[in-house]
């Protein structure tokens, strides 16, 4: 069991605005993924910026193979019970699979997320999903794109691999962040990608970039919260992970350790890109 301390001071909840000035300012964004009001309370604790409610919880809750079988009915009730756990983290909610195949379905998917608490949802890709992320974003629905390697592209791309090692992916990337940005994306997470491409899209774009595998460059960085715990969550530990349990000594003071690396740089290290 773990308590936080109910007289701490509340602090004000982050927004979309907030997030771009702590780009601007050069201040890194911790976050991580929650799943539960438990956890949640102790992440806001730890004063961790942003919350994701990720369809990884196919597959570290509900013992799944990859994220596919998550549904919006999955993600809206996980993002009730986080929401209900914070009150100063930014809370973005994943639009599972095929949820955002058109952008009518992702307007009525993103719409229960908000509903449910979210302030933001994710999507994954760019290319046809472009028309999507326009359309949610001129219908007042922040958007946070995911680029790199793309969890709900795992039969396509045949495994959980890291992207844009070859110049023309490399390029193609570049690309596609430039173009999530302009369509109206407000912030970027870059999974699994050379750490120096990472360096060069958050350099080359105004919003906001969250890395998880993609080295120290990036705006942010995201851990799922079993990972960052060091749970068996049944699946290969990828090389970005780090076990802060071990060092904070508790679950709170294991976001917190997690929380202080990323702000002074130390997390991730070289050994943890690629």
């Amino acid at each position: 069991m773990y308590a936080n301390d109910p007289n701490a001071p509340a602090r004000a909840r982050l927004t979309v605005p907030a997030l771009r000035k702590m780009k601007a300012e050069g201040r890194r964004i911790v976050s991580i993924t929650a799943y539960d009001a438990s956890f949640a309370r102790s992440v806001d604790a730890a004063g961790i910026d942003l919350v994701l409610v990720g369809d990884s919880l196919g597959m570290v809750c509900q013992g799944r193979d990859s994220t596919l079988p998550v549904t919006v009915d999955d993600i809206a009730y996980h993002v009730a019970c986080v929401a209900r756990g914070l009150s100063g983290a930014f809370l973005v909610a994943d639009l599972p699979f095929q949820s955002d195949a058109t952008p009518e379905r992702a307007l009525d998917a993103s719409t229960r997320c908000l509903q449910a608490g979210a302030q933001m949802v994710k999507l994954e890709g760019a290319g046809p999903k472009l028309e999507v992320i326009r359309f949610l974003a001129e219908r007042e629905i922040p958007v946070c794109a995911h680029l790199g390697l793309t969890p709900q592209s795992v039969l396509r791309l045949g495994g959980y691999k890291v992207q844009g090692k070859e110049a023309a992916a490399a390029k193609k990337l570049l690309a596609d962040a430039r173009a999530v940005a302009e369509a109206g994306a407000d912030l970027l997470v870059l999974e699994c990608v050379p750490s120096s491409l990472a360096a060069e899209i958050t350099a080359a774009v105004a919003i906001p970039t969250i890395g998880i595998g993609a080295g120290p460059s990036c705006d942010g960085q995201i851990l799922v919260l079993h990972d960052l715990l060091g749970m068996n969550s049944g699946h290969r530990r990828p090389r970005f992970v780090k076990d802060f349990l071990a060092e904070g000594g508790s679950v709170l003071g294991a976001f917190q350790a997690y929380a202080a690396a990323v702000r002074d740089g130390s997390f991730p290290s070289p050994e943890h890109g690629y």
